[in-house]
């Protein structure tokens, strides 16, 4: 992870709380705090460290700037990348790193995505039937009158029905006002979309499209923001406050969601922050959402739409 390559966009730290900052970022602010190149010299912190080694197998300076951990204190609010030996790479702050139950465990426990593979699943026991035994079954069970076993005709029957009813059945790329759509995530994304409506003439209250395929039991996406006179959706993505929101898994069914929109004449523009990484060729990467994060979306939109089309919608 090259923390120097994330970010096209810059905003101040103090628009939206207090957020985790890349580690340059970081870096640099205590340079200018304290006049002077190297705020804290290597060693500083290595007795505090030497308590977590399984932290300092995991941290790589090469994927902080070169920056080692034994500058880095403790508590500091940065947010680092750190590497566990299966080879997967995490974004956490030192906090909380620390704060993961047991200085000494097994390596997984440290990688979110280890823990996730680690997790104990259900195990199915398929029992070997005998198909002598089975033909007579079926035989008697006509005989006596008796229901069968499902076959595989209702068994897709069943998978077909688990898909949710209550979309309507629109044309694919329709948009529409669902009653199956969750409410906006957070205070942030709500102030987004009131720019967005300040900024740009659009139709409100459209919340999910309709696509081709499902997507978790549904024919419909939700995108936090919809601009149908434009066909293009906008996403709000942070990290979370544990920094693993919109990566790994989540990251993959983003990926998918993005897919069906543009398979349905949708294009899509996030805004990435926190130090996500884009995942489009028309995302916004800011620190946090802000007074420029609106003109970097309305510049996005113009290089998807051309310049004449948007601007006729401009307020």
């Amino acid at each position: 992870m090259d923390a120097s390559s994330q970010y096209a966009v810059s905003e101040p730290a103090s628009t939206v709380g207090t957020v985790a900052e890349p580690v340059r970022w970081w870096w640099e602010r205590r340079q200018f705090s304290r006049g002077t190149d190297v705020p804290y010299a290597v060693g500083t912190y290595r007795s505090t460290w030497a308590a977590y080694p399984e932290l300092v197998r995991q941290y790589h300076p090469d994927l902080n700037e070169g920056i080692v951990l034994s500058q880095v204190p403790p508590a500091a609010d940065v947010l680092l990348c750190w590497e566990c030996s299966a080879g997967h790479r995490f974004a956490a702050t030192p906090t909380e790193q620390r704060e993961r139950p047991g200085r000494v465990r097994r390596r997984s426990a440290w990688c979110p995505e280890c823990s996730a593979l680690a997790a104990p699943r259900p195990v199915k026991v398929v029992e070997r039937l005998d198909s002598a035994a089975v033909l007579a079954a079926v035989v008697q069970a006509k005989a006596v009158r008796m229901p069968v076993a499902p076959g595989p005709a209702s068994v897709k029957k069943r998978a077909a029905s688990s898909i949710c009813e209550k979309t309507p059945n629109l044309p694919v790329g329709e948009p529409f006002t669902s009653e199956c759509a969750p409410r906006p995530a957070s205070a942030a994304e709500a102030r987004l979309r009131a720019d967005l409506t300040a900024a740009l003439l659009f139709t409100e209250g459209m919340t999910a499209v309709r696509v081709g395929r499902p997507l978790f039991r549904h024919r419909e996406v939700w995108p936090d923001i919809l601009l149908p006179e434009l066909r293009v959706a906008v996403e709000y993505d942070t990290p979370g406050r544990h920094g693993l929101e919109h990566v790994g898994k989540r990251e993959v069914s983003d990926r998918r969601k993005d897919t069906l929109l543009r398979a349905a004449g949708w294009e899509v523009v996030r805004v990435r922050t926190g130090g996500l990484e884009a995942l489009g060729p028309n995302d916004v990467v800011v620190r946090s959402a802000g007074s420029r994060t609106v003109p970097a979306i309305v510049d996005a939109l113009r290089g998807i739409r051309g310049e004449l089309m948007v601007d006729a919608y401009l307020r």
